[in-house]
C-alpha cells in the first residue's frame, strides 16, 4: 500500500479530531477558524483517502461510525504525543521551559500559591501558568500538562501522585457560637453548607460523632470552598471544608473550628498524561512537590 494513504496530511486530520471530538461540523469549524463547507471538503478528502467512511449523517448533524471512532481515538492518543513532544523541543530553549498546571481554585489559592516562591527559588527557569478548573481534566482537548485535583486516585490511564489525604474540619463563626457550645452535637442544630463536589462530607462527619443523620439540616451548596468559607464568616451556616485550606488568619479571627477533623474518602493528586512524564518543567515540578508529601 502507498505511504501516501497511511500518512494523511496534517491538516486533514486536524480537521478530522476536532469534528471527531465535537461530533459537529459546525462547531470544529468555529475551533478551526475555518468555514463549515472547508471542513466537510476536508472529510470527504480524508475519507476518500482512507477507502472508509468516517461520518454518517442524521439529519441536520454528523455521528461517527464505529470505524470512525476507533481511527479518532488512536488519532487522539498520535496527535497528543506529537504535542507532547513540540512542548518538550520548545522546552529547552530555555533553562527549563513553562508547566500549564490546571488546580482547584481554593487549593491553588490557598494551599500552592503560598508555597510557589519556594519553588521559584530551586528552579528559577521554570513558569508555572496556573489554570483554575473544578471538573475533570480532558488532556486531549485542553493545553494542560498537569493538574491537581482530588479524588479516589482512579484515573487508570494517567499518572498519578498522591499528595496527601483530605482532613475535613467543621467551621463556623465566632458569633454563631455565641451562647452555644463548640461540640459536635451542636453542629447538628445548625445550617449545613456543602461544596457541591463532596456532598458526602456531611454524612461521613455525622456518622464520625454517631450523630442522628436525620438531624442534618443541609442547607446552600456552593462551588468553590473559598465562597463556602466566606459564607461560615457572613453567619450563614456551618461548613465542612479541608483542613489544608484553612489558614492561620483565618483560626485566629473570623473561623472557629468545631470538633477534631475527620479523614475523609479522598485525597489531593498531581495527575498528568504518561507522555507528559519527561517534560523539564513538570520533571522539575514533580521533584520539588512530592518530597513535601512524604
Amino acid at each position: 500500500m502507498h505511504y501516501r494513504r497511511l500518512t494523511p496530511s496534517m491538516s486533514l486530520l486536524l480537521v478530522f479530531e476536532a469534528a471527531a471530538r465535537h461530533e459537529s461540523y459546525t462547531r470544529a469549524a468555529q475551533e478551526l477558524a475555518l468555514s463549515q463547507s472547508a471542513v466537510s471538503r476536508q472529510i470527504q478528502t480524508l475519507e476518500s483517502q482512507l477507502g472508509i467512511r468516517l461520518f454518517r449523517r442524521e439529519g441536520r448533524s454528523v455521528k461517527l461510525t464505529e470505524l470512525g471512532r476507533r481511527y479518532a481515538a488512536e488519532l487522539g492518543a498520535a496527535l497528543g504525543r506529537i504535542r507532547a513532544a513540540t512542548l518538550q523541543a520548545m522546552s529547552h530553549q530555555g533553562e527549563g521551559g513553562a508547566l500549564r498546571l490546571a488546580t482547584l481554585p481554593t487549593y491553588g489559592s490557598r494551599w500552592l500559591l503560598p508555597r510557589l516562591q519556594d519553588f521559584y527559588r530551586a528552579h528559577p527557569g521554570v513558569t508555572v501558568h496556573l489554570h483554575s478548573r473544578i471538573g475533570p481534566i480532558d488532556f486531549q482537548a485542553e493545553e494542560i500538562d498537569a493538574a491537581i485535583t482530588v479524588g479516589s486516585g482512579d484515573w487508570p490511564d494517567l499518572r498519578a501522585h498522591c499528595l496527601h489525604n483530605e482532613q475535613l474540619v467543621a467551621i463556623a463563626s465566632p458569633e454563631a457560637l455565641a451562647g452555644g457550645m463548640a461540640d459536635p452535637a451542636w453542629i447538628a442544630s445548625q445550617t449545613l453548607l456543602t461544596v457541591a463536589s463532596n456532598q458526602r462530607g456531611w454524612a461521613q462527619w455525622f456518622t464520625h460523632y454517631g450523630l442522628d443523620h436525620r438531624h442534618m439540616r443541609v442547607g446552600p451548596s456552593f462551588e468553590l470552598t473559598s465562597h463556602l468559607i466566606q459564607a461560615v464568616r457572613a453567619g450563614i451556616g456551618v461548613g465542612l471544608v479541608p483542613k489544608a485550606l484553612i489558614g492561620e488568619e483565618d483560626r485566629s479571627a473570623s473561623l472557629a473550628e468545631v470538633g477534631e477533623p475527620i479523614a475523609s474518602e479522598r485525597s489531593y493528586y498531581l495527575i498528568y498524561p504518561e507522555r507528559n512524564e519527561t517534560l523539564p518543567a513538570l520533571v522539575a515540578f514533580c521533584a520539588w512537590l512530592l518530597p513535601m508529601q512524604s
